[in-house]
């Protein structure tokens, strides 16, 4: 349960008469009402209010049951009545205990008296706490306003679902989207707000407003709102008991806030461990049978090879090899060896193998490999409509590439030649705040190439496209990544740290054995 669950549940226990104990020694609310009703002969004979056309009287009859007196017309409300109330209550319309229908009295901004208090809508806060208390003169209002007084119930016809209801501390003027209105006979106006913002209440409102972008409640609604009125006595008791369970729905509402935090947390947290124990060699037992990780190396090495001498990518003039002597990890690049002890993050399994990230794919490339910013603007044009080729985004992954597509016609598709996809391949994002992020680029049947900001990674086949995009996506892969962009003031790598980045390779078998491991778990993390 919410917090905003808890407090609709107590709101509606104080109408409904079963939040604080009935008291018999209270007077009843019958002659509350017949109090109010004296007082309002009393201010219609001094001109202060007009007289109701057709008052309502409602009563209950020889069944128990509620009645409703308009004029000579007698009507049951057994199917309006929508709770039943303790015997000591009594059921009435808004209207009839409440100036809500009555002429406002107005005046414009600029004539009025700078010093009193200004209020607008976006003073307060939705559920009706008030935020900002300035005066006319500080506000620099204009316009007509409506004039209210010190404990006036303030009520916002507009956008009732936000329940901007309380009772005025001040005197002031406000916008005319605010309905100000005193209960009469001494009722206390908190139990009023309370009831406004009751699910009840709400609920009703907001069903039956008007205007679909500006919904708005019309004064006969709410005049015609039936109020389950308790003894005076008892409504204060009630409203002391919301005030005090107020602050222990607060603290409800901070435990229970951070414990949706953590529980939403979770499983991501879960699903970066399980990658993390997967590229450490911890997920899944190695097999003494399977082809050593420095075979699959070695035909990536022949891979490439095969692209080179076909001249689809560039040799590389001082392409990496590591290896292990003397229980050290070494590194060679051309006829120079280093230890790289201090690089090694973690042990990993025997028939593992550590290499650089571009050593186990067959290529890195992104947009700006075709050429200049100057020669890329020239000769690549972007389109919203449909055209020859899909430029893919790492949004699109988002989107389903259903929107927000972005294209380009066939001269650029021609340009953009070093980063042509065509499904299978490893897309980074790496820049901003979706930074880390790894998507596999679906074949669609389609021409498409790579938009900007974005880095696209081939590998031998789908296994190991796969297993690095977990690896990119484990905590060791996500802090790697971080820690490229560290103090720069716009997150962003390249593609030459990309691939310079040491990462673990398992076997190609055990690697098919993680990815099967993965995806199983994956389903029982999504249960939770």
């Amino acid at each position: 349960m919410t917090a905003q669950q808890l407090k609709n549940s107590i709101l509606q226990m104080a109408v409904q008469g079963k939040l604080v104990p009935q008291d018999p020694n209270d007077e009843p609310a019958s002659v509350l009402l017949e109090r109010i009703r004296a007082e309002k002969e009393r201010l219609i004979k001094e001109k202060k209010i007009k007289r109701e056309k057709n008052p309502s009287v409602i009563f209950k009859g020889a069944d128990n049951t509620p009645y409703e007196k308009i004029g000579d017309e007698v009507r049951s409300l057994a199917d309006e009545v929508p709770f039943d109330i303790p015997d000591s209550w009594e059921w009435v319309r808004l209207g009839n205990i409440s100036s809500y229908a009555e002429t406002k009295q107005k005046v414009n901004a600029t004539s009025a008296d700078p010093s009193i208090w200004g209020l607008d809508l976006e003073d307060i806060e939705k559920g009706g706490r008030l935020l900002e208390h300035k005066t006319v003169g500080e506000r620099k209002a204009v316009g007509d306003k409506t004039v209210f007084a010190k404990g006036d119930i303030l009520y916002s016809k507009l956008r009732p679902y936000l329940l901007k209801i309380l009772v005025a501390p001040d005197d002031g003027i406000c916008t005319p989207e605010i309905v100000p209105f005193r209960v009469y006979g001494g009722i206390d106006p908190n139990y009023i707000v309370n009831y406004l913002k009751s699910p009840y209440v709400d609920n009703l409102i907001n069903s039956i407003t008007y205007g679909v972008k500006m919904p708005r409640v019309g004064t006969e609604t709410m005049t015609s709102l039936l109020v389950p009125v308790p003894p005076l006595e008892e409504q204060r008791r009630i409203v002391e008991k919301i005030d005090e369970v107020a602050s222990a729905v607060s603290a409800y509402d901070v435990a229970y806030q951070k414990t949706e935090t953590l529980n939403s947390a979770f499983p991501e947290a879960l699903k970066k461990s399980i990658l993390q124990e997967a590229v450490q060699g911890k997920l899944v037992p190695q097999d003494p049978s399977d082809e050593p990780a420095e075979a699959l190396l070695e035909r990536i090495r022949a891979e490439k090879q095969r692209l080179i001498k076909e001249g689809k990518i560039k040799k590389d003039k001082y392409e990496s090899v590591i290896f292990r002597r003397d229980n050290s990890h070494y590194e060679k690049r051309g006829s120079e060896e280093v230890c790289i002890d201090d690089e090694i993050p973690f042990e990993i399994p025997e028939n593992w193998a550590w290499c650089r990230f571009e050593t186990a794919t067959l290529y890195v490339t992104d947009y700006v490999a075709n050429g200049s910013f100057a020669s890329l603007r020239e000769n690549v044009k972007t389109y919203k409509e449909e055209n020859y080729a899909l430029m893919v985004k790492t949004q699109d992954f988002s989107n389903d590439f259903t929107r927000g597509l972005t294209y380009t016609d066939q001269k650029g598709f021609d340009y953009l030649q070093k980063s042509r996809l065509y499904g299978g391949e490893l897309m980074l994002s790496n820049i901003g705040a979706s930074i880390g992020k790894a998507f596999i680029v679906p074949a669609m049947n389609i021409r498409m190439t790579l938009a900007p900001n974005a880095i696209v990674v081939k590998c031998l086949d789908a296994i190991m496209t796969e297993y690095l995009r977990y690896f990119i996506l484990s905590y060791y892969g996500q802090k790697m990544l971080s820690d490229f962009t560290a103090g720069t003031a716009m997150p962003k790598f390249s593609k030459t740290q990309l691939r310079s980045a040491l990462i673990p390779v398992p076997p190609y078998s055990e690697q098919r054995r993680i990815i099967e491991k993965i995806k199983q778990l994956d389903v029982l993390v999504c249960t939770l």
